[in-house]
């Protein structure tokens, strides 16, 4: 059976839209680097998966850390959609565990937080160097 054909005896797929469904992120220590994330947003590192250690983000995306020791890891971005309720205590989180947080993705303004789009947002480093947001309202698109 080829991939654009279903057996008559296959459910129609879950969903009529695209969504993410998971992402890897590159680690030096999967572990660390999933528990840390999991701290800061209040959530639960899951069982390893082969060779992921996945976080569910709780709304059917995972973020699967894979642990790349030997080579070096490129930074990427990851923006997380957060509760205003929460947002305190995610700030409260990464000062308790002594990280710096900046009102801008270049970390020019540290210890801040930002106010886009009437929410408030703030950007730190997890142990990759991976540039890490969160945000309590989506950016407005045009």
């Amino acid at each position: 059976m080829s991939y654009d054909q279903q057996s008559p005896h296959e459910p129609e797929p879950p969903t009529a839209t695209v969504q993410l469904n998971h992402t890897a992120v590159y680690a030096g220590d999967r572990q660390l680097s999933a528990e840390f994330i999991a701290a800061i947003l209040g959530l639960k590192v899951g069982a390893p998966f082969g060779p992921f250690l996945p976080v569910d983000l709780g709304n059917g995306v995972t973020l699967d850390y894979y642990e790349k020791r030997d080579e070096s890891i490129q930074p990427q971005h990851y923006a997380f959609l957060v509760p205003d309720a929460q947002f305190d205590a995610m700030i409260a989180r990464l000062e308790a565990v002594g990280v710096t947080y900046y009102a801008d993705p270049s970390h020019t303004e540290p210890g801040q937080i930002n106010r886009l789009f009437g929410g408030r947002g703030a950007y730190f480093d997890d142990p990759d160097g991976h540039n890490m947001e969160i945000m309590t309202r989506p950016y407005a698109r045009p």
